[in-house]
């Protein structure tokens, strides 16, 4: 009886390490669905025509988010043509952060004129798949055959404060690498942003 309480105890603590791990650089990623600021529910198989997504956990009122909202846009003009379009996720809780609801998400993003989905992780259930763990967090997925495959993760470049000043573009790099059917490197950076709001 100890072992199996001692088999079942490992178990659940390895489950949870992995969920509290989440996805890895080679890992399969799984397909979601969720609310759009639009009304409408989206999912990564809407896109059969994708040869990948640049996944970006972002937010309303995080400082890094705001001061990447441009960028990413931008990102989406890039590369959404050449296959690979932005699919943004706010994950925060908005009983912690009531400027993170849909209703405020759907302001920010006509006022911005984003070009892409501003999707509502209602449930808090996506971004912990993940591994998420900042406003912005970046996740680029690459379609091989039937899988979705993770290429990259971590930050968009290497100055938040300043575009003009980049001097390593992170994530441009790995998607123009990608295009050219190579690997990504580096395929991991750290993320820099506000920590995700939970409770």
């Amino acid at each position: 009886m100890k072992k199996l309480i001692l088999s079942l105890s490992l178990a659940i603590l390895g489950s949870a390490l992995l969920i509290a791990g989440g996805y890895k650089v080679g890992d399969k990623a799984a397909d979601f669905k969720l609310e759009n600021v639009d009304g409408n529910y989206v999912s990564l198989s809407d896109y059969s025509d994708a040869s990948g997504f640049i996944v970006v956990f972002t937010c309303n009122g995080c400082p890094y988010a705001k001061a990447y909202q441009d960028r990413i846009m931008d990102l989406d003009k890039e590369y959404g043509p050449q296959g690979y379009p932005v699919i943004a996720i706010n994950p925060n809780n908005t009983e912690l952060k009531p400027d993170d609801d849909l209703k405020a998400m759907k302001k920010r993003a006509m006022d911005k004129g984003y070009t892409f989905p501003y999707l509502k992780d209602a449930n808090y259930e996506v971004f912990k798949e993940y591994g998420a763990t900042r406003t912005p967090h970046i996740y680029v997925l690459t379609k091989q055959e039937s899988e979705l495959v993770v290429s990259y993760i971590g930050a968009i470049d290497d100055n938040y404060q300043d575009a003009s000043s980049v001097k390593e573009p992170y994530l441009a790099n790995a998607l123009d690498a990608l295009l050219a059917d190579k690997d990504p490197d580096p395929v991991f950076t750290k993320a820099i942003g506000c920590s995700i709001k939970q409770k």
